[in-house]
């Protein structure tokens, strides 16, 4: 009777291995997912630099620089076949069970047609009204990423309606972009991440003789 009832026992118990392997399979799925601050700049230069465009202060377009060639790795003897494959896999997936976590590394995109399509209004935007304004000196870049009419005096009666105008549009956009790059990239709580990394964005690419708040709401001049 007892040796039955031992077996049993045994039976339904799980082993000390069996346990361990439960829990590092277990780990083994255990996401981090962070915001990706590097990803997130690259892609805010992108589209900052495409809306204010490559004109500087004095017209003149800077010179293009030539594209450095690639090497052509693939095509030397021991460049392609499995070399090349190696080449492509991402070390994270080599990692064995043993591994408790793992870090997912997402992209930014802003390629969706809703953010281009703002992208495109914003470029128009800019050429067509605000350039004049931050030549001027009468538009500044604000610490939150919006752009504020800072001095309206600068403008002729005439021009301050277009420009107000013009700046509670670009304002718009200006939100629902960074909403949208929050929601197409699968976390709408990045919303105010995307919002801080243009900010910085907007005044590193703002040229020369242009206003911009700091931190701490003050205005310069770049």
């Amino acid at each position: 009777m007892f040796s039955t009832r031992h077996a049993r026992r045994r039976k339904l118990a799980p082993t000390a291995a069996g346990f361990a392997s439960m829990v590092l399979l277990s780990a083994c799925v255990t996401i981090n997912v962070y915001f990706p601050a590097a990803e997130a700049k690259e892609a805010a230069k992108e589209f900052v630099e495409k809306v204010i465009g490559d004109e500087l202060p004095n017209g003149v377009k800077p010179e293009a620089k030539p594209e450095e060639s690639k090497p052509e790795a693939d095509n030397k003897p021991n460049g392609g076949g499995m070399a090349s494959l190696l080449r492509r896999i991402d070390p994270l997936s080599l990692v064995g069970i043993g591994t408790a976590h793992a870090q997912a590394q997402p992209d930014i995109t802003i390629k969706t047609p809703a953010i281009q399509a703002i992208q495109a209004r914003m470029a128009s935007r800019f050429d067509a009204t605000l350039r004049k304004g931050f030549d001027m000196g009468a538009l500044g870049f604000s610490k939150d990423g919006l752009v504020v009419l800072r001095d309206p005096g600068s403008l002729e009666l005439k021009d301050r309606v277009g420009m107000q105008k013009a700046v509670a549009d670009d304002n718009r956009d200006r939100a629902a972009v960074y909403k949208e790059i929050a929601v197409a990239n699968g976390h709408p709580d990045w919303e105010k991440n995307i919002r801080t990394v243009f900010a910085k964005q907007w005044v590193d690419s703002a040229r020369g003789g242009w206003w911009y708040q700091d931190a701490s709401g003050a205005w310069k001049q770049k």
